[in-house]
């Protein structure tokens, strides 16, 4: 399964370079890097203009053997900026496409962070009182 990181994080990078083209005199300043013992990789995206790399998020990968002794990975959205993750399991099974999942997580990565689902409410003023009191 190790190998499986580094194949599905080229897959990721390559569904995020060809379905989103940055424009011209842009280019993709991405870095790898895979711990095979601890199942884990990750991709830090960035874009690059003339000398200047600008951050844009990561995708980390986690490997699991699962009791039946089949593979998950679970990969983990960030964006720069947002304190927002997003995360999604992908299980090995017979008719699973590699390619389609990966490019799922880059099209999950490319719609940005999640909206938080939490609103600000202000109690009203009696129900503070009786809180404070």
């Amino acid at each position: 399964m190790a190998t499986r990181l580094l194949a599905f994080l080229s897959d990721i990078e390559r569904a995020l370079s060809v379905e989103q083209p940055l424009p011209s005199g842009g280019s993709w300043d991405n870095s790898r890097s895979v711990n095979y013992e601890l199942g884990v990789a990750r991709l830090a995206i960035a874009s690059k203009r003339g000398d200047e790399s600008t951050s844009s998020g990561t995708v980390l990968l986690q490997s699991f053997r699962l009791a039946d002794g089949t593979i998950s990975l679970k990969a983990t959205l960030n964006w720069e900026g947002s304190q927002a993750a997003s995360v999604h399991s992908i299980f090995a099974k017979p008719a699973l496409e590699w390619s389609t999942e990966a490019r799922r997580i880059a099209s999950a990565w490319r719609s940005g962070p999640p909206r938080s689902e939490f609103r600000s409410v202000s109690a009203p003023a009696e129900v503070a009182i009786a809180i404070a009191g």
